[in-house]
């Protein structure tokens, strides 16, 4: 069977802004494929608010969650893995989720060559003729 962790993460985003507060997300900054600004996570963990009047191209899917979100006024594009999910609460209350922590995957192998890198090639050989 699939995962329900993504199917629940909606229930309660849902749920939370139903409920006029603010959902907030924890997140393991550690895990493979997390993408937010290095700045914004302490102790390896990063606390994002996902309310929709604070983030923009909100996309919860099934293997990520997506969008749009300033820190220090600037714009980024942040990027969670579903299983870097840790909680999603409401920051008025701190009612929501935890979830287990998941063994990361392994990280991708870095791309390695066989064949040497070939020098850079000289461009066309032109002369000024007087």
């Amino acid at each position: 069977m699939t995962s329900n962790r993504p199917y629940l993460l909606r229930a309660i985003y849902d749920w939370i802004s139903d409920n006029g507060l603010t959902p907030y997300l924890l997140v393991d900054a550690s895990w493979p494929g997390v993408l937010v600004p290095p700045q914004a996570a302490k102790d390896g963990r990063v606390v994002l608010n996902v309310a929709a009047r604070a983030v923009a191209s909100f996309d919860l899917g099934k293997d990520w969650i997506r969008f749009l979100a300033r820190f220090g006024g600037v714009s980024h594009t942040v990027e969670v893995p579903i299983g870097a999910v840790l909680a999603i609460y409401a920051q008025e209350n701190g009612q929501g989720m935890m979830f287990p922590a998941e063994e990361s995957p392994p990280s991708p192998p870095s791309p390695t060559r066989s064949e040497p890198e070939s020098p850079a090639k000289k461009g066309g050989h032109l002369r000024v003729i007087k």
